[in-house]
């Protein structure tokens, strides 16, 4: 069973024709809500098993997407001795990247670790230092990673990754390059993941080149450009963290649909003529929920993204749960 959240166009970016990627989205808001933390799944869809994308909420996720309909081929019998849950967790995900080493996005990972089998853990030189030093140190946690203080009880393989250098990631068959971004005073970074001919951006938290001085951003677009003019990119996930209400002082390191929208003309300029970006499929991720009495912040944000969308971007806000073919 595939599901879709939130839609703000329902046409479908010609790249998408061949095979690609499932992606399944296990938690989707950027903060606050605990049970339901940045983290998605994608596999080459001829492929069983997944790579992690980031892991701020994956067990409550994987019971959603259950509730769902998803995982339909993982039956009781399958799983056995485990729970279909457990089985998801233990064996379907085969490896994590995770973008930076802020808590809305490792939370899973960390709780989840006692009960987790052997993985590898691919990151940047910086996360994978926060995650050492300041989780999995015995104090906080105990070390289940390869390297760090304290007994190694070698759950996790820490691999570093360096950017723009491809590398092949775990069991999935899926190969990666990592590119880094701009996130206020923390480093982020986003995976171009390829298969085949097939290629999807899964982005960490950003903000926008023009507030956060960079041109980080800008480096990535024309990478992704290149993918666009071969019909190669099936997707991208992004965040978009705040309604255009917010100011952009207080941004700090992400983006509004305004702030998304400019940085996409950047991809559109770097693609080519006409409509290069027409359709293609870009997930909006990491929604920060709003308690405003009367205030639904996922469908103000959807509704300013369409509003300011002439370039035909096919807009995708994902629920907890969901799973989707790109």
């Amino acid at each position: 069973m595939f599901t879709a959240g939130l839609v703000c166009s329902f046409s479908l970016y010609s790249a998408s024709a061949a095979a690609g990627f499932e992606v399944v989205a296990l938690g989707v808001d950027g903060g606050v809500s605990d049970g339901n933390l940045t983290s998605y799944l994608i596999r080459d869809d001829s492929q069983p098993v997944y790579l992690a994308l980031d892991a701020g909420s994956v067990l409550p996720g994987i019971a959603k997407a259950l509730e769902k309909g998803g995982f339909s081929d993982i039956t009781d019998e399958v799983a056995a001795p485990l729970t279909r849950q457990g089985y998801i967790f233990r064996q379907r995900i085969n490896s994590y990247f995770i973008s930076h080493a802020h808590l809305d996005h490792v939370s899973g990972l960390i709780i989840g670790s006692p009960e987790d089998s052997k993985k590898t853990i691919y990151a940047s030189a910086d996360t994978i230092d926060v995650l050492r030093n300041y989780y999995f140190n015995w104090r906080v946690w105990p070390n289940f990673t390869d390297s760090g203080s304290g007994t190694r009880l070698g759950t996790y393989r820490m691999q570093l990754v360096r950017p723009a250098q491809s590398l092949s990631l775990g069991l999935t068959r899926l190969t990666g390059e990592m590119y880094p971004l701009s996130h206020d005073k923390s480093p982020s970074s986003m995976l171009l993941i390829s298969s085949n001919n097939a290629a999807f951006a899964y982005f960490g938290d950003t903000g926008p080149d023009e507030i956060e001085k960079s041109k980080n951003l800008d480096t990535v677009w024309r990478k992704l450009a290149e993918k666009v003019k071969q019909q190669q990119l099936k997707g991208i996930i992004i965040e978009v963290s705040y309604p255009n209400e917010v100011d952009d002082g207080k941004l700090y390191g992400h983006m509004t649909p305004k702030w998304l929208l400019k940085e996409l003309k950047n991809l559109e300029k770097y693609s080519g003529e006409g409509q290069p970006l027409k359709d293609l499929p870009v997930v909006i991720s990491h929604i920060k929920p709003s308690f405003r009495q009367g205030q639904d912040v996922r469908k103000v944000i959807a509704t300013e993204l369409a509003q300011g969308n002439d370039m035909g971007v096919n807009f995708i806000l994902m629920e907890q749960g969901d799973s989707q073919k790109f």
